[in-house]
This record gives C-alpha cells, structure tokens and sequence, in this order.
C-alpha cells in the first residue's frame, strides 16, 4: 500500500510540476509580446535618444536603424529577440552596448537583498501585530493597528521614503540619505546602515497587510475545536498559542507570500528610485527614460520570471508544510 501511496503522490507532483511549467511558458510568452509591442509601439520608439544629438540628420537616424536592425517589421524583430533570448543572448544595451544580461545580474543582488530584508521585517512584525490584535480582540491596541493599516495602506510608499529622509538624514544625521554603501568604505556595517531605511519604508505597506491577514487568520484558527480541547486539558495560553494556534495561522501566509511578490517588487521600484538604490527598479527607471529597451525587456522579463519562481515556490511549501494538500 506505502509503495503505491508513494508512487502515485510522486507521479502526481510531476504533473503538477509539468503543468505549471507550461504555464509558466505561456504566460512569458504573453509578457513578452505585450511588453514588446508597447515599447516599440511608444511615441519617440528607442530612436528618440539618438534625436537630442546636435547635427544628427533623418539620414543619420536612418543609419543607425538600420545597423540596430529597427527598421525591420515589428514581427520580425520581436521574433529575431525571441531567438536570440532562447539562445542566452538577451541582447545589448543601447547606452554602452554592454550585454543586458550582464548588467541586469549587477542590481539583481542588490533587488534580492532589499527584498529579502524588507519581506522579513513585514512579517515578523506583522505577524506579531496581528497575533496580538487577535488575541486582543476589540482592545485599544486592535484598535489602533487598525487605524494605522489603513494609514500606511493609504499613503504612497515615495512619501514615506521623503519623510524619513527628512527626519532621519536631514534632521537627526542618524541615517545616511541614499545610495548603498559609502565610497571608500563598503564594510558590512556600512551595507546594514545604509539599508535600513529603505527597507523599513518598502516594509511598512506590507507590514500592513500581513497584520490584517495574520490577525484574521489567528481569529479562525482560536475558534476551532481543537483549540478549545487543548484549553480544557489544561494547556498553558503559551503553549497553546505556539503549538496549535500559529502553526495553523501561518499556513495560508506562505500563499499570500506569494501572492505578495509583484506588490513588493513594484514597491522595490519606488523604493529604490527614492533613496538611489542600486537595484532593478532603479536601472528599469533609468533605462526606460534613456530608450534603452533591450535592458528594459531583460528586466520585465527577469521580473515576471522572479513572480512565477516565487508562487511557485511558496505552493510548494504550503503542501510540505500542510500534508492534507495534494498538488495535482
């Protein structure tokens, strides 16, 4: 019986596997006609750079289109792209015409590491805030994480970067303004400071978020049965709140990790742009105000296939963790 149970639970994870990964595919394959056609199909197209020349003539632009190969039909330029992308060629960068690949890997680290520390920040406390306001229920601190969710839910992510810059660089001299580390020293202390208020700001939003989901995930779980007979046993509310109550309620927050991905990254953007991190979000900006659309696709595409990784990693682990769910 185990080896068959085995056997069909493993035959069943390949297929969800292959399935995903077609989907995968198909869904790259739309981002990228999509963000092709709009690129190209944008007013000025990736010539207009070269038009705030002095003395560059219509002859000179055409000359320069047709050496980038721009002055093909937009279908036969998508799929030459499309070609040399499958090869590992994702083209070079019209700005210095290095490869796209290359310089998106030098601010794909620095992305990572502010997501990371930012991801990690909003769940610790915003699993602790809703824990509490669970445990809490209707209490003046309920309350008033409450009230500021929906503060930090309402107010842009850039105003919250400007304030801290104003408080804590400005006024206080606490915390340096930007950038990622100090020219000259680079030590890992000097990393940590520079990172802490960009991430604390990328944090916020999400700590909001998490607070709402976690506190309303711990109501369900304190309502169940189970609970309640670990409570008549005799159990210590301690115990009881770290063996039954939030092992369950963490459950459905892996999904919403998931879940979660393109709204940080879109966040990482803003961020990044405030405090001149540089990360994806910051060389995307850059780039798409130079024209410089071979880096601008790398970076939608590296982008969309950071998305799918991430939700598929956490599905995964929502059924590792919890073995009453199949993928199939």
């Amino acid at each position: 019986m185990y080896p068959t149970d085995s056997k069909t639970e493993t035959t069943g994870m390949l297929r969800y596997l292959l399935g995903r990964f077609w989907q995968s595919l198909v869904l790259l394959l739309l981002v990228s006609v999509i963000g092709f056609a709009v690129l190209n199909l944008a007013p000025g197209g990736p010539l207009s750079q070269f038009t705030l020349t002095p003395g560059m003539t219509q002859a000179d632009l055409d000359r320069i289109a047709s050496q980038m190969g721009l002055d093909r039909p937009l279908p036969v330029q998508y799929i030459d792209w499309l070609a040399h992308l499958l090869r590992g060629d994702w083209g070079r960068s019209y700005r210095d015409g290095r490869p796209v690949l290359d310089i998106i890997w030098e601010h794909l680290v620095a992305t990572l590491l502010l997501m990371g520390v930012s991801t990690a920040i909003a769940i610790l406390v915003g699993s602790w805030i809703g824990v509490l306001g669970a445990l809490r229920r209707y209490s003046i601190f309920d309350y008033a994480a409450t009230v500021g969710a929906m503060v930090a839910l309402s107010i842009p992510t850039f105003w919250f970067g400007l304030i801290a810059i104003y408080i804590f660089s400005l006024r206080l001299r606490w915390l340096p303004a930007g950038n990622m580390y100090t020219i000259g020293d680079g030590s890992l202390g000097d990393y940590a400071i520079h990172l802490i208020m960009p991430s604390v700001v990328l944090a916020l939003v999400n700590i909001a978020v998490w607070s709402r989901y976690m506190r309303t995930a711990t109501l369900d779980v304190i309502s169940q049965d189970f609970v309640r007979t670990a409570r008549a046993k005799g159990l210590s509310s301690r115990r009881v709140l770290l063996r039954h109550i939030l092992g369950n309620a963490l459950l459905p927050m892996i999904t919403l990790l998931g879940l979660q991905l393109p709204t940080i990254l879109g966040g990482a953007l803003v961020t990044e742009t405030v405090f001149t991190w540089p990360g994806m979000g910051r060389l995307f900006l850059d780039s798409l105000g130079y024209s410089d659309y071979p880096v601008v696709m790398g970076l939608l595409m590296m982008s969309a296939v950071l998305v799918l990784v991430g939700n598929l990693a956490a599905d995964l682990t929502v059924a590792f963790v919890d073995p009453r769910i199949r993928l199939s």
